[in-house]
């Protein structure tokens, strides 16, 4: 019996030493081994491996990904104007050596995104004191996002991280200074409106008056043209009837009486007192100036 449990508790010991001698890479995961905090071997390809049980050498597995480091609050900085602003800032990063990584931080990843935010804050510091609001918002923005990056990646090389991009989110001015921002937007707004408007105004004048002259010299024209029209047609006219009448005098004489009733009885109100023998009435006497048998 004793025997038995003896070989049991062997073997158990022995699995336990074998399982502390072997362990897995995961692809994702780099995995170093050290002893006494000495980096031994560091391996990247996944798989079985094995090492000596602890206290001898233990294992500390890192991660291969690409991994972000996004700020919680914007920081403030101040730009060349001695202004204010809130910089929003995330960075893409990578360990790419690991032995250099573990020395720097111990493994501890908490460690590295605080002194890779630092780096961050002072590459921004030292950019955006350099320039102005407007600069940074849109006039430089891809320049100064160039140099920072440039400074990142120098820095972060010394602790075994490659940068793969750093982004500003948001530019911002700080809440003291929103109000007067604003408001100098509105007045520059008001101010160009009121230039549109004005200079909208004399165009609109300038237009109209020159409406006008046109609209004066176009009736001009037409009413001398419309006058030159009906003088030509009056003299026709003339022409036509004197040629008419100089054939018949005595129907001219009878068309000018004919228009001469025509005005006088217009209206059958009219009332006329007129000698029925009178030259006025000739017409209406029989043919040939006679005057017409009475009727009984």
């Amino acid at each position: 019996m004793n025997r038995i449990v003896t070989t049991v508790v062997a073997g158990f010991i022995a699995l336990m030493l074998l399982s502390s001698t072997v362990f897995i890479v995961d692809q994702r995961k780099y995995a170093i081994v050290f002893a006494l905090g000495e980096v031994k071997q560091v391996i990247s390809e996944p798989g079985l491996h094995f090492k000596l049980p602890p206290p001898f050498q233990n294992v500390l597995f890192l991660d291969k990904r690409v991994l972000t480091i996004e700020s919680q609050e914007a920081d403030r900085f101040i730009t060349a104007e001695k202004m204010n602003i809130l910089v929003d800032a995330f960075v893409k990063w990578r360990i790419v050596e690991p032995k250099l990584y573990f020395v720097s931080f111990g493994g501890d990843e908490s460690r590295a995104r605080d002194r890779l935010s630092q780096i961050v804050k002072a590459s921004l510091n030292d950019e955006i004191t350099k320039r102005t609001v407007r600069e940074v918002i849109s006039g430089q923005r891809g320049k100064v996002m160039e140099s920072i990056r440039a400074k990142v990646i120098a820095e972060s090389k010394l602790i075994g991280v490659e940068i793969i991009d750093v982004r500003l989110k948001r530019v911002d001015y700080v809440e003291q200074i929103n109000n007067s921002v604003y408001d100098r937007m509105k007045s520059e707004r008001v101010r160009v409106a009121n230039e549109l408007r004005s200079t909208g105004s004399a165009d609109s004048e300038k237009i109209r008056a020159d409406a006008d002259k046109q609209r004066t010299v176009i009736l001009a024209e037409a009413y001398r043209e419309a006058e030159k029209i009906r003088g030509e047609g009056d003299a026709k006219a003339s022409l036509t009837y004197a040629q008419a009448f100089g054939k018949n005098p005595e129907f001219y004489k009878f068309y000018r009486s004919l228009e001469a009733y025509r005005a006088t009885f217009k209206n059958h109100s009219d009332v006329m007192v007129v000698d029925a023998n009178s030259d006025f009435f000739k017409y209406f006497k029989g043919s040939g100036g006679a005057s017409a048998p009475a009727k009984k």
